[in-house]
Parts: C-alpha cells; sequence; structure tokens
C-alpha cells in the first residue's frame, strides 16, 4: 500500500455517504452494523495499519484482516473500490443477479479472506492463522474485527484462551463495541461486564477507544503493532449501532430496521 497521506476523516465521512447510498440501492443490507464500524476499517486500511496488495488480494506479504461481523461491514464494499480490488462502477450492482456483492459478503470479494458466517468464528480462524505465520517466522500481523454480540459464543473464548497460551502477539481483536445485538442490547442478554478487563484477565494487552474517532483508533491501531508484548492484543473501540442516522442509532432493534428511502435521501443531501 502507497503510504501517502489520507485525511482519515474525510475518508470516514465519504465511506459514510457512501454507505447510505449502497443502502439506499439495496435494503436488503444490514446497514446499522455497517455505519458503527467504519472508522475502524478505515483506520485499518487508509491509516498505515494494514500492509495489503489490491492487484494480488493472496499476496504472501499482506497483512490478513478477518472480518468476522460479516454482515456488518458493507461499508468495506467502498473502501475495498476504492483502493482498487474491483471498479467504482461494481458498488452500483450490490444484490443484483451476477454481482459479486452480496447482502452478506462472502470470500469471493477481492479482498475478504474468509467465509464470515456464522457468527462467532472469525477470531478462531484469525488464531489460527496468526499461529501460522509465527511457525514460518514470518513477520505479518492478523487482525480480526467482530462484534461484541458475537462474543456471546464460546468458541472465541476458547480461541482468546488459546491465543494467550501461544503468546499470538502477531493477533490483533477489534471489537465494535455498540452494545447491541440482533434484538437488543448486549446488557439485557448476556452483560459483557468490563470487557476490557476480562480480556486483560485472560493475558491479552487491551485498550479502550472512542470507535468514531477514526485518529484515536489509527493511534491505538500502530502503538499496539509497534509493541512486541508477547501476548495477543485488543482494542476495545466504543460505538454507537446506526451511528449518524435518527431513529437508527442507538435504537435497540436498529439491527433490523430499514431507514425510510427519503431520510437517506436527506441525510445525504445535508452531509455532503
Amino acid at each position: 500500500m502507497k503510504n501517502d497521506f489520507v485525511d482519515l476523516r474525510a475518508k470516514a465521512h465519504w465511506v459514510w455517504r457512501e454507505t447510505l447510498a449502497i443502502h439506499r440501492r439495496a435494503p436488503e443490507t444490514r446497514l446499522a452494523s455497517s455505519l458503527s464500524s467504519i472508522d475502524i476499517f478505515v483506520a485499518l486500511y487508509y491509516g498505515g495499519v494494514l500492509r495489503f496488495n489490491p492487484a494480488d488480494p493472496r499476496d504472501d506479504g499482506r497483512d490478513r484482516c478477518v472480518i468476522s461481523k460479516g454482515h456488518g461491514s458493507i461499508c468495506m464494499y467502498p473502501i475495498l473500490a476504492d483502493l482498487g480490488y474491483f471498479p467504482m462502477e461494481e458498488l452500483q450492482h450490490v444484490c443484483e443477479a451476477g454481482s459479486f456483492l452480496g447482502g452478506i459478503p462472502d470470500p469471493v470479494i477481492p479482498g475478504y479472506e474468509t467465509v464470515n458466517g456464522s457468527l462467532g468464528h472469525g477470531l478462531g480462524v484469525a488464531t489460527g492463522m496468526a499461529l501460522g505465520l509465527k511457525r514460518k517466522d514470518s513477520d505479518r500481523s492478523v487482525f480480526v474485527v467482530a462484534g461484541d454480540g458475537e462474543l456471546h459464543e464460546g468458541a472465541n473464548w476458547e480461541a482468546i484462551m488459546f491465543a494467550s497460551q501461544h503468546q499470538l502477539d502477531n493477533l490483533h481483536l477489534i471489537v465494535d463495541d455498540n452494545r447491541i445485538s440482533m434484538l437488543g442490547y448486549t446488557e439485557d442478554i448476556v452483560s459483557h461486564g468490563e470487557l476490557a478487563a476480562r480480556l486483560s484477565a485472560f493475558g491479552w494487552d487491551c485498550m479502550e477507544v472512542d470507535g468514531h474517532d477514526v485518529l484515536a483508533v489509527q493511534a491505538a491501531l500502530l502503538q499496539q503493532k509497534a509493541h512486541a508484548a508477547g501476548k495477543p492484543k485488543a482494542i476495545i473501540a466504543r460505538t454507537l449501532k446506526g451511528h449518524g442516522v435518527p431513529g437508527l442509532e442507538n435504537a435497540p432493534l436498529s439491527h433490523i430496521i430499514n431507514p425510510k428511502p427519503e431520510l437517506i435521501d436527506d441525510l445525504l443531501e445535508k452531509n455532503r
């Protein structure tokens, strides 16, 4: 990736607009979950964190980014197109017959590493990747973006224990901590309590950041990547599901709510 200067805040705003526009054309996409993770993905892909090669998405020299919350990553479509993984024109055909850009992404899309469902498996897959890279003496890192609701799945905690025992300090977990699962607040379903403290107790190096401050997310990622702690690393990014959309932001059922097309049109007009 070129290390040219990118205005991360402007880029995050552009991705927010493009994500709304995609949902306007393809309402079967999951909007709220995608809006909460935009600054995370912008920091990863434009902030000098990830090493990647759009001309060869499977380049051995790449860092791996496992998008575990696949349904909540429609915001990745404009990012990947902008970076040259596929033509921008493809964004006009999301969910259309013959398009490889579906309502729920899969690895047929250039730039996606894995199948992203059922939820709760991404961290385990990423842990295996990190162990494999360690055994090959590779200096490449593995990043996994997971939703906080996914952490209700026990398979994640098996991976968390395994990664700690094997000192996988090339493994980075970023939790999109928007505190809302499919049908309500995580606090009312299975509370995570102090998530950073729990991960620290399992032997992880943890940080908490404002997940909608893209510069803070970038700084945290770069700091952890530069530090060989002998521990796997986690960033708890505090976010809002449905960020920036009235009636959707932080609503308990935002996961399954589609804003009215007129509202999206109004937001796009007012937020140029």
